[in-house]
């Protein structure tokens, strides 16, 4: 991989990286610091009524869960920016053949190349069908 494609892929990694962080920090700012009457609008003094209170909840939840997805796709953003910097980058982690750049753009910090991603993927899948199986 050349500097050009270095550079290319860093940007894109780093682009990613600070959507992410906008997007925590809004969830963070806005939907996690506030009480449901304070994200609702709600400042009476008046009682919620408990659809109201679920819908809330419910949606607080989907938000930190949206949090928790976003925290581990940053992880996985900064795995990619070290492998950048020490030169593995675009490399697959198991077999250590070069990523497709088709992937690599659509994935930009993807660790496997598509065989062997399609290969964990599969082992999973038989894993959990073991599992509900009771093997």
């Amino acid at each position: 991989m050349n500097q050009r494609e270095k550079a290319r892929y860093k940007k894109l990694l780093l682009d990613k990286r600070m959507e992410l962080l906008n997007q925590m920090a809004f969830i963070k700012d806005v939907e996690m610091e506030s009480t449901n009457r304070e994200s609702s609008g709600d400042h009476s003094a008046y009682a919620f009524h408990m659809a109201d209170q679920g819908t809330d909840t419910m949606q607080r939840e989907k938000n930190f869960f949206y949090a928790q997805r976003d925290g581990r796709l940053l992880y996985h953003i900064d795995q990619a920016l070290e492998r950048l910097d020490e030169g593995v980058y675009g490399l697959c982690h198991s077999c250590q053949q070069p990523i497709n750049k088709e992937r690599l753009e659509a994935v930009p910090h993807a660790r496997l190349c598509i065989q062997c991603k399609s290969r964990e993927e599969e082992l999973k899948i038989n894993e959990d069908q073991k599992e509900e199986d009771g093997h």
